[in-house]
């Protein structure tokens, strides 16, 4: 019986040796093995591995995925306008080298834990730092619209520059906000309103004058198309005029009594338009010919 109970014993001793040497590295984890307090190999594939049983050497692990610093107040920065505003940012970064990453912190980040203080507060000081410099030669134009991306690239660049010694990687740093800052707020509000206001007003003006050029081009083409019209009616009229004459001439020549006949007659209607007309003439005139004798024919008397 005691055999079996100290043979039981062995085995258990056995499981329990064997399992402090063994250790499992996730897909998402680095793992650290330390002889000593010395660094003796990181493992950075996943997988089962072996070690001596501690104290001899024992393992830390660090997070192999990308960490996110999410500042929960938003920064105060200045432009080069002198105006303030309040920056609210985030950093995604991740361990780039483990060895080098516990020379400089020498902090455990465990699988679903967060990355040890001093790093979060080291890369928020440094992003800030960078932030500082990038906004103050920037005006809140540049901030707001226009450099934004570049804003971000150069923090980014600028940031991952420094702390490329401390085996860590900055990834990405983004702006979620840009605001002013409440004393600030209603003037750049106004001045806003104000330059929209100049803005539309420019364009009001643009616009008159365009009317007033359109207007005063067809005003122009208007003259140029009746003094054409009047010219080409003109024309046809004096054509009109000239056949007319024509065909008069041959119908008179064919008969000159005609021809006379019909002359006094029209004399007669344009002397005799209106009822107030007044004539003193001699009754036996030459004008009164036909209608002395409307059937006379022959010299004229």
């Amino acid at each position: 019986m005691n055999r079996l109970i100290a043979a039981l014993f062995g085995v258990l001793l056995l499981v329990f040796v064997g399992s402090t040497m063994m250790f499992i590295v996730d897909q998402r984890q680095f793992a650290l093995v330390f002889a000593l307090g010395e660094i003796r190999s990181v493992k950075s594939e996943p997988g089962l591995y072996f070690k001596l049983p501690p104290p001899f050497q024992n393992v830390r692990y660090y997070d192999k995925r990308i960490l996110t610093i999410d500042t929960p107040d938003a920064e105060r920065v200045q432009t080069s306008e002198k105006k303030n505003l309040q920056i609210d940012s985030f950093i995604k970064w991740r361990i780039a080298d483990p060895r080098v990453f516990y020379q400089s912190f020498g902090t455990v980040v465990r699988p679903g834990s967060v990355p040890e203080r001093a790093a979060d507060d080291r890369l928020a000081a440094l992003v800030r730092d960078a932030m500082q410099q990038a906004i103050n030669k920037r005006t809140i134009n540049d901030v707001t619209s226009r450099e934004r991306d570049k804003i971000m690239e150069e923090v980014r660049a600028a940031v991952q520059e420094r702390v490329k010694t401390l085996g860590v990687e900055i990834v990405d740093v983004r702006l979620k906000r840009v605001d002013f800052v409440p004393e600030i707020s209603e003037a750049v509000f106004r001045r806003m309103e104000a330059e929209r206001k100049r803005v539309a007003n420019e364009q009001r003006a643009g616009g008159a004058a365009e009317g007033e050029k359109i207007r005063a081009d067809a005003d122009r083409q208007r003259e140029v198309i009746l003094a054409e019209a009047y010219r080409e009616a003109q024309r046809i009229k004096g054509e009109g005029d000239a056949q007319a004459t024509a065909l008069y001439a041959q119908a008179f020549s064919a008969n000159p009594e005609f021809a006379a006949f019909y002359r006094s007659l029209e004399a007669y209607r344009q002397s005799f338009k209106s009822r107030n007309d007044v004539m003193v003439l001699d009754p036996s005139s030459e004008f009164f010919r036909y209608m002395r004798n409307p059937g006379a024919t022959g010299t004229r008397r």
